[in-house]
């Protein structure tokens, strides 16, 4: 992958998590949304037992922006997908993030 040219996402989630079903279709989501855009995706998991599961978008140096929050309903990695589709697509009509203006033909076509 690049070096982060168009930014990343990061999933963060509690280690406990890291084998429920929840947690494998935001991560199944998340991995496939970076495959097609070209983003990188990291992991950050910490030790407290919570149920939240989050989606961040950070580019370069900026701070983080959450795009997709499971609060232990089990969604499917179709729906995720959808979810931080339809949030990247707005966001990339935000001047900040010119990043995403410059794939957002690709998010548009991301299904």
């Amino acid at each position: 992958m690049s070096d982060d040219l168009n930014g990343k996402l990061l999933v963060y989630a509690s280690a406990f998590a890291s084998s429920e079903s929840r947690m494998k279709s935001v991560s199944a989501a998340t991995e496939k949304m970076a495959k097609i855009l070209n983003l990188n995706v990291e992991v950050v998991t910490f030790t407290e037992r919570l149920e939240l599961i989050y989606v961040y978008y950070k580019n370069g140096e900026e701070e983080p922006i959450p795009i997709y929050c499971n609060k232990g309903e089990k969604s499917s990695t179709q729906e995720v997908c959808a979810a931080l589709r339809k949030m990247m697509f707005v966001m990339s009509f935000h001047p900040k993030h010119s990043a995403l203006k410059r794939i957002r033909r690709e998010i548009m076509r991301f299904s």
